[in-house]
């Protein structure tokens, strides 16, 4: 990857980079639905060029989102830093790393019995789940839908900042990095739910499972939410080394 950026939306504090026996595996934090991650995935999918990119989305749901990357516009008006990384890639090999398929659901069910969640532990998980489902499955429709008429559903309501595509590099930047920290404080404030600190867990070990698949494939961008680059890329870099499964 060209490592010349001058540009303050990409700098080393969003990316990762773990090598595999046939390429790269070069991981993009972002901030669903900011200007500046979106500027972020187009410049490094672009420079990368790799051979598969990978979206912290569930499979279901990518129809719609490669609708809105067919966008004249660039960025695509709808669909965030995802429909901007299908948008400048030039691989057909798109894919959704995210949950739910079966063996998210397998893992889930799995990690759920060996740890011994309390009730309002399992009824928690079970919820954000069943509301991940539905949200993917409406996906799915709209981008069906959008494939035979000329009808563009929007899903997801876009998230709005105090700063947009039209601003410069450093407002941006700026800005992304407050809605970064604010949210590492709200964090650390307030410890989050068991259910929701368990489900971050079983989607990051499913995402870095399916990264690891792809070790033979050449190399890949993977673009996933900013709190989930770390955990991501730690457990990728153990499934690579064979140091866990």
């Amino acid at each position: 990857m060209d490592t010349h950026y001058d540009d303050p939306r990409i700098t080393g504090q969003h990316l990762r980079s773990i090598d595999t026996p046939t390429g790269t595996v070069t991981l993009v934090g972002v901030v669903h639905d900011h200007p500046a991650s979106a500027y972020r995935v187009r410049s490094v999918v672009s420079d990368c060029d790799p051979e598969i990119l990978a979206l912290e989305l569930p499979p279901l749901s990518l129809p719609i989102f490669e609708r809105y990357a067919e966008d004249t516009r660039t960025p695509p008006v709808f669909g965030g830093e995802a429909s901007a990384a299908i948008q400048a890639a030039t691989t057909d090999r798109v894919v959704g790393i995210d949950g739910p398929t079966l063996p998210f659901v397998r893992r889930l069910a799995a990690t759920l019995y060996r740890e011994g969640g309390s009730l309002e532990t399992v009824r928690g998980v079970l919820d954000r789940f069943t509301s991940v489902t539905k949200n993917a499955l409406r996906c799915r429709l709209a981008g069906s839908i959008a494939a035979v008429t000329s009808i563009r559903m929007e899903v997801d309501s876009p998230v709005t900042y105090a700063t947009d595509r039209t601003d410069g590099p450093d407002r941006q930047a700026e800005n992304e990095r407050r809605q970064i920290e604010r949210a590492r404080a709200v964090m650390d404030a307030f410890e989050p739910s068991r259910a929701v600190a368990f489900g971050d867990d079983v989607r990051e070990a499913h995402m870095a499972d399916q990264l690891a698949g792809f070790r033979n494939d050449g190399d890949v961008v993977a673009v996933v939410g900013r709190h989930h680059l770390d955990p991501v890329t730690e457990q990728l870099d153990a499934r690579l080394d064979g140091t866990d499964s």
